[in-house]
Order: structure tokens, then C-alpha cells, then sequence
């Protein structure tokens, strides 16, 4: 193994690690949404269509759709496990409106995944199987790296980063650059194009995070006093009162 490939499997193995802390991080999200039973305020669109880049991207990898590929393949079918996981709590925990909504969109999933296999495996072969299942993969990754673009809007709106979780941002970063440099390094752009998009996104994330990540310090200080107060309240303390002036004091 010459040099080049040797740099291109060690890019293919980190893309693998970062891509599994990537599905990995949303497991501080989804504790949350069990222990309350409510999804708040997270939005379940970014793990439908994580899913369905997961499962487009592990076809593509695979040998008789495209070459040199097997470690997109290997970590993409891992992750779209992962990611049916989550759509399923959060569809269990969401509102009836949020509920019906992620219900849809993972048919939709479910539909245009089955359509490209089928396409893919019975009208086409050799360059042409893997230009479409290419062009599949492309579009929808892109639009999965699009999909927290809501949250980054509320971030800015509400000058808060309470519903975009700083490790998720930062393997977003992690994996779309090293999964670029991997496509770059394969001269495949179906893998360079999309991951290039993601580093950009996984950047601007980051720089929000750095800018209002400290404005959620007063409202944690406020609801880590009003906790200590319900717990002083529940153990039975007196809780101090200001001394008022007798009738008969002097001014």
C-alpha cells in the first residue's frame, strides 16, 4: 500500500470514529426526552433524514455500486441503526402534531430508499448504477447537514444554545471534514461534495455555540437556586425573611 492509499484508508477509519461519535451524541438529547417523556422543544428532523443518508450512503459503498468504499459502507449501516432508534423514541415521546408529522417523514424515508435500491439493482449497471446511487447520496446528505439550519435559526433568535447540544455541532465538524478529505483523496465527489457542505455547516455551528453559549448561564443559576429553595422548603428550613420595624421603633 503506497503512500496515498495508506492516507486515504487512515481518513476512511477516522471518518468511521467521528462519524460514531456523531450518532452517539444525541444519546444526552434522547436521556433527556425519556426521563421528561416530552421531546420540548428538539426537532425530530434531523434523525429522519441522518437516516436516510445513512442507509443511501451504505449502498453506495457498497462494492458492486462503487469501488474503494466498503468504510462509508461499514459505518453508514451501523449509523442508520442507531438513527431508527432514535426516530422511534422520539416518535413515541413527541405531540400528536410532532408525532404525525416524523411518522410521515419516515415513510418518505422508508419509500425513497426502497426506490433507489430498486432502481439501482434492476434498471441500472456499471458507471450508471453508480451515478444515481451517487446523485441519491449527494442530495440527501446534503439536505441531513441542512436539516439543523431551524435550530441554528432559533439559536440566533433566542440567543440561547439550550436545543443544540455543543458535541453534536462539533462531530458534525469532525466527520464532514474528515469525510471530505476521504472524498478528495478518492477523487469522489460523491463523498467530497456533501462532507465539504457538512464541514462548512459543522463550523458555523460552532462559532454560534462559542457566541451565546454563555447566555445560558443566568437561567441555570436561576433554576439551580429555585431547585435548592424547593429542596430547603421540602426539608423543613425556614427560609429567611427581611426583619420589619416595630410600630413603636423610631424612623
Amino acid at each position: 500500500m503506497d503512500a496515498h492509499h495508506a492516507l486515504h484508508f487512515t481518513f476512511g477509519i477516522f471518518g468511521n470514529a467521528t462519524a460514531l461519535f456523531l450518532f452517539l451524541a444525541p444519546l444526552i438529547t434522547f436521556k433527556r426526552i425519556v426521563k421528561s417523556k416530552s421531546t420540548e422543544q428538539f426537532s425530530g428532523i434531523p434523525y429522519v433524514m441522518t437516516l436516510l443518508n445513512c442507509l443511501l450512503s451504505a449502498w453506495y459503498g457498497l462494492p458492486f455500486v462503487s469501488e474503494h468504499n466498503i468504510l462509508v459502507s461499514t459505518i453508514n449501516g451501523t449509523g442508520a441503526g442507531i438513527e431508527i432508534i432514535y426516530v422511534l423514541i422520539f416518535i413515541i415521546y413527541a405531540g400528536k402534531k410532532e408525532k404525525t408529522k416524523i411518522l410521515g417523514l419516515f415513510t418518505f424515508v422508508l419509500t425513497v430508499f426502497g426506490v433507489v435500491v430498486f432502481v439501482s439493482l434492476f434498471a441500472l449497471h456499471g458507471h450508471g448504477r453508480k451515478l444515481f446511487c451517487g446523485l441519491a447520496a449527494t442530495i440527501f446528505s446534503i439536505i441531513m447537514y441542512g436539516s439543523p439550519l431551524s435550530i441554528m435559526r432559533m439559536v440566533i433568535k433566542t440567543k440561547s444554545v439550550e436545543f443544540m447540544p455543543f458535541f453534536l455541532s462539533l462531530f458534525v465538524f469532525l466527520c464532514g471534514t474528515s469525510w471530505f478529505v476521504f472524498g478528495l483523496l478518492g477523487k469522489d465527489p460523491f463523498v467530497a461534495v456533501p462532507n465539504g457542505f457538512g464541514c462548512g455547516l459543522g463550523t458555523i455551528q460552532l462559532i454560534l455555540y462559542a457566541i451565546y453559549r454563555n447566555n445560558d448561564e443566568p437561567k441555570k443559576q436561576a433554576a439551580a437556586d429555585a431547585a435548592a429553595a424547593a429542596a430547603d422548603v421540602e426539608l423543613g428550613k425556614p427560609q429567611l425573611e427581611k426583619p420589619s420595624k416595630s410600630p413603636n421603633e423610631n424612623p
